[in-house]
């Protein structure tokens, strides 16, 4: 299951303020105009996040993870995947994705990201994905975007393995252990791949957790979350 309208990120302990927060509608280079949700702290720490939502794009989970980020200092933007197909619009759980999901391509995710980075501004910058989103994080270390590092928490490997050999940025991979969207056999084949062609990357297995436990409604995966997001923290720190 991926975050539902209800599933809200972890909270911080000590947030800083956010300046401004929300939707707003993007241009990408091909003249689309697709749909965003921005938070801007009011104490940005000069590194950009561009946020890869699952599968149904930009929906309230999405904002407040947005403005997780942005309470910890990071100018950040989540992206929509259906501004070429469904238009411009937020999503909510009636939102029929499935019927668009096939249409969308790496290539104009990467475009729609570039037009998401440029709003934000200037400065290191790094991706973020959660499950089909992570694994289209994964995939823009391949691109020429000059993402500084990309990140995914339980994503489809399926996307980056098709281009690793041109991988060029750090990954870091988030993975549930329980995961039902992935198979073991799927990571393994996927960091076999990486470490044959001599590629950067971290990886952080969750025994037991469930896809999608970066959610305050897994208690039980309180620890999960905190170590997950401080490895976030230090990815970043390290590749800023």
């Amino acid at each position: 299951m991926c975050h539902s309208r209800e599933s809200r990120p972890p909270a911080l302990a000590n947030p800083g303020e956010v300046a401004r927060s929300g939707a707003l509608e993007l241009t990408s280079a091909d003249g689309t105009v697709f749909s965003a949700l921005e938070a801007i702290p009011a104490a940005p720490n000069g590194v950009r996040i561009v946020l890869l939502p699952d599968i149904r794009g930009t929906h309230p989970f999405y904002q407040a993870l947005a403005n997780r980020f942005a309470q910890a200092g990071f100018p950040t933007a989540a992206i929509d995947y259906y501004g070429r197909t469904a238009g411009a619009g937020v999503r909510d759980d009636h939102f029929e994705w499935k019927q668009y999901l096939p249409s969308v391509r790496p290539d104009e995710v990467a475009a729609d990201v570039r037009a998401a980075a440029a709003h934000l501004g200037s400065g290191p910058l790094f991706t973020i994905g959660f499950c089909f989103g992570g694994g289209q994080s994964w995939c823009l270390a391949a691109s020429d975007l000059g993402v500084n590092g990309v990140i995914g928490f339980y994503g489809l490997p399926q996307p980056a393995t098709e281009v690793v050999e041109d991988i060029a940025a750090p990954l870091l991979l988030l993975l549930a252990g329980a995961d039902v969207a992935t198979s073991p056999e799927e990571f393994d084949t996927f960091t076999a791949r990486l470490d044959e062609a001599g590629k950067p990357y971290e990886k952080q297995v969750y025994e037991g957790a469930p896809h999608s436990f970066f959610d305050a409604a897994y208690a039980e995966w309180q620890d999960a979350c905190d170590d997950a997001w401080e490895r976030v923290l230090a990815f970043i720190a390290k590749h800023r």
